[in-house]
Order: structure tokens, then sequence, then C-alpha cells
């Protein structure tokens, strides 16, 4: 268990300082499997969706167990090997550059930048956005990104080692390729997307609660946060995005929701929060906090495991 705690704590480390890499990344190399499986098993179907997804995952789970089952008799192997892997499925250091970059680009006042910046961050229609929608859409997608792509991989690495977390990275992955509501996915990829919601449903809610309780660091109060999230988490449409989202807008006291323009459809969402829309400063508030609660839930993930023998 203490060897886990260190990789962990490494490998947090390691995106912190090095972020992801601009090439050859592990889950590129497994997006350009999914995709291969997808053509072979593609049919507008919900069961034929769920084996693209058991046949996608099977072999990053096989491979989990190969490189735990064979490093853990061995400590620095083991450390090393959860290192790497925790390095290869966070994406928080990438996820808070995104939001400074936005940031950058709003207090510039170059919005035809800050378009082609939030397209890396969601797949809202981006010539429909202006200042405050830009600087909405940045921080709902960093908000709910730090579960994704911090806090779950964490939370499955704690629960079940390297398996854990290429799994979780993995069928999030699956998720944003095939989790879609529109004509081709949306009965062959509900497997995806109910399962990675599955695998979410804790880590959200410890998202949201790290993120009041961190409030104070980017001028919020946790009180008021904890009280928007308890009032206003059940009005985004995703069962985890509003735990994530309400305690954003909580802390940093704005308010986000509203009407999200996407290539094939709109969506209608409930309003979270209380406050003005968000601007530049808010922005870079909610990179800071991705920050925090990544390394806050890497800290916790450590110090529990550490305690254990």
């Amino acid at each position: 268990m203490r060897t886990r705690a260190l990789g962990i704590a490494l490998g947090v480390a390691a995106d912190a300082v090095l972020g992801d890499p601009t090439q050859h990344h592990p889950v590129a190399w497994f997006g350009t499997w999914a995709s291969a499986v997808e053509r072979r098993t593609y049919a507008d179907d919900t069961a034929r969706g769920a084996a693209f997804t058991a046949a996608a995952v099977a072999p990053v789970i096989a491979l989990g167990v190969v490189a735990e089952r064979a490093t853990r008799r061995h400590a620095v192997l083991h450390i090393a090997a959860t290192a790497v892997a925790t390095w290869a499925v966070l994406g928080a250091r990438s996820l808070s550059q995104e939001g400074e970059a936005m940031a950058d680009h709003l207090d510039a006042d170059d919005l035809a930048a800050a378009r082609e910046r939030i397209t890396h961050l969601c797949g809202r229609d981006p010539e429909q956005l202006d200042e405050p929608e830009l600087a909405r859409a940045a921080v709902e997608s960093m908000a709910e990104n730090t579960a994704d792509a911090a806090v779950a991989s964490l939370f499955w690495g704690a629960a079940a080692g390297i398996p854990g977390m290429l799994a979780h990275r993995a069928v999030n992955t699956l998720d944003a390729m095939v989790g879609h509501l529109n004509p081709r996915y949306r009965h062959f990829g509900t497997a995806s997307a109910r399962l990675d919601d599955a695998l979410d449903y804790l880590p959200a809610r410890a998202t949201g609660a790290l993120a009041a309780a961190l409030a104070p660091a980017v001028g919020g109060s946790t009180a008021t946060t904890w009280r928007i999230l308890r009032r206003d988490a059940r009005k985004h449409p995703s069962p985890n995005g509003g735990w994530c989202e309400a305690a954003w807008a909580g802390a940093l006291g704005v308010q986000l929701g509203g009407t999200n323009v996407y290539a094939s459809r709109v969506e209608e969402r409930g309003l979270l929060g209380d406050g003005p829309r968000p601007g530049a400063a808010e922005v870079r508030k909610a990179a800071r906090l991705v920050t925090l609660v990544t390394a806050t839930a890497a800290g916790i993930v450590a110090a529990l495991h550490w305690r254990k023998r």
C-alpha cells in the first residue's frame, strides 16, 4: 500500500511538472485502438455498443493487471509502474493550462483566439459564444473535467491500483468518443456513457466537496459553496456534472448553466449558482481550483494508503 501511495504521489507530481506528452500519448493510443474496434463492431444498437465497450476496455484492464502483479513484490518497480500509470491517466496540468490560456485571450479581447481555444475544452459551437459565454464554457468544462481527468482516476487508483486507473481512463475516453446523443451514437454509445457515469458517481461528489472546502483559496466561502452545491447540483442533466459545476459556481461567486449550442443540438440546462456570468478573472480562479482540488485529492489518497501496511 505504501508503494502505491508513493507511486500515485510521484505520478501527480510528474503531471504537475511535465503535463501531458505532446506526442505518443497513451490515451491517444487507446483512442486509435477503440476506433479500430468501433469499425468492426458498430451498429445502431445498444447491445453492439456494450460489446464494443467490453472489447475496447478488456485489453487495458489486462495490461493493468499484468503490470500490478509483475511489480507489486518489488517496491521500486511497483512505485515506478504506479507513477507512470498515474501520470499517463491524469490531465490536471493540461486542463489548468487551457484555462489560463483562455483567460489570457479574454483579457486581450481576442475573441477569435478564445473561440479556437474553447474547442480544446468542449464541443460547443464556438461561433455562438460571446465573451461571457466563452468564460462560462471554460469554467464548466474545467469543473467537470477535474472529476473526469483527475479525481476519478485517483479514486480508482486508490481502490484498484493500476488496473483501476487504466480502466477508468479507458471508459472515460470511450464516453468522449461515442457517448453522444446524436443519430450515430444514441444507442451505440449508451453502454460507454452509462459505465462512465457509474465510475464517476462517487468521484464527482468528492470533487464537489473538495471544491467547497477549498473555496476560500480562490476568494469564495465554503459555507456558501456547500449551500449552492446542495441546492443546484441536481439541476444539471448529467448525474455527476452538476456536483462539479455547482461547486465551481459557488466557489467563484458566479452563475453557470443556461443554453448550450452544439453542432447537432441545442441543450437547455438549469442555472447553477448566484451572481454574474464569469469573466477572465474567474476563469483564472477556476484553473487554480483545478490544481488545488487535484493536489488535495492526491494527498488524501496517498495519506490513506501510507497508513496501511
